[in-house]
């Protein structure tokens, strides 16, 4: 009997147009999975960029409500203070008539009238002493600065002296105090950059503490970031006048054009402070964190929490000696050893030191 032969099995059997269906499956798949993730990255973009439109929206609308706010109570206060001056020149003419009254019938026998008269007087002169004590504590300040509602600035901080010195941070950290705010903000117009909640928060700060220097003294603004410049340009080597409120006013309206950006460098900053002559009696620091750079530009885009804590220490080590330093803080996210470094330095140097609320001054 004959034996049958087994078959071998070979690939090469399979049907060729099989293979190819099979092939034009997978690549129809493939397209398939591609074509929905894309779909689905684009419409997570779509919503990221609708929330970043709307946070703006909602900035912009309560920015304008505190503006309103502000002109509001501005308004208010000029009108109390138009009307207090009209009630004093009116009890002044007041006074005159009655003196004129007395000085006609003070030749009579009518000491009724008389004694009249003279208590009217007496009550018109206490008038106009409230009067000059309310005008005077309305115009003691050099300038004005009108916050919310009638709270009462009390902060300890030092704002005496003959010579003060403001240092204000104008980097591109102070457009935000967290990370991401600040990344966003960078990349925006300069418009928008000088809008940023926190660096108007840092601009009011400047312009409620010249607001209250004492009239005799001499001040210098100057503005920081990885060099420096003065508030008013070409006034570095100079102290200015208080006394002279167009020159103040003047330096705070120069403040409102500048654009926060770049890093920060205290220790050229406080070279700067050492080399004024004569130095200042009295430092005010309104800054967000420790430096990120020293004179030299940094070698690297990053920069560990110790080597800003080296070259803070390092730039302090410049600073005039027997100068009180008194820091405002703004604290900024990602640095957690900034308010501990900046507090010793105030009471190091005899300063004060405040981490202030959103809403100050």
């Amino acid at each position: 009997m004959a034996r049958k032969k087994n078959r071998r099995f070979s690939t090469f059997s399979l049907s060729f147009l099989d293979i190819m269906s099979c092939g034009f499956g997978a690549v129809a798949l493939i397209f398939l999975i591609i074509k929905h993730g894309s779909d689905h990255d684009i419409e997570a973009q779509n919503e990221d960029l609708a929330a970043e439109v709307n946070l703006l929206q909602e900035e912009v609308t309560f920015g304008r409500e505190h503006l309103v706010l502000a002109r509001n109570a501005l308004d208010v206060v000029s009108d109390e203070l138009a009307q207090t001056q009209g009630l004093a020149r009116r009890i002044l003419e007041q006074i005159e008539a009655v003196k004129g009254n007395i000085a006609e019938i003070d030749s009579s026998d009518d000491e009724e009238d008389i004694q009249r008269l003279r208590e009217k007087l007496k009550q018109l002169q206490e008038a106009k002493k409230n009067l000059e004590e309310e005008n005077e504590q309305l115009g003691n300040n050099v300038r004005k600065f009108i916050g919310d509602g009638d709270r009462q600035y009390l902060t300890g901080l030092r704002l005496g002296g003959n010579r003060i010195l403001i240092l204000l941070d104008s980097s591109a950290s102070m457009l935000g105090d967290e990370l991401i705010k600040v990344i966003r903000a960078r990349n925006m117009s300069s418009r928008v950059k000088r809008q940023t909640e926190k660096w108007r928060r840092a601009l009011d700060t400047v312009s409620w503490l010249t607001a209250q220097f004492p009239h005799e003294s001499q001040y210098q603004i100057y503005t920081f970031n990885t060099g420096f410049r003065a508030a008013i340009p070409g006034t570095e080597d100079r102290w200015l006048n208080v006394d002279d409120r167009d020159q103040l006013d003047r330096a705070i309206k120069e403040l409102d054009k500048l654009v926060p950006e770049g890093g920060t460098s205290l220790e050229r900053i406080f070279n700067a402070v050492n080399a004024m002559n004569p130095l200042p009696d009295n430092i005010i620091l309104i800054t967000d964190g420790l430096p990120t750079q020293g004179i030299k530009p940094p070698r690297s885009s990053t920069i560990s929490g110790k080597d800003r804590r080296q070259l803070f220490r390092r730039a302090v080590k410049v600073l005039p000696k027997n100068v009180p330093i008194n820091v405002i803080l703004a604290p900024m996210e990602g640095d957690p050893f900034a308010a501990s470094e900046f507090w010793k330095l105030a009471a190091q140097t005899q300063g004060s030191f405040i981490a202030p609320s959103r809403d100050w001054p």
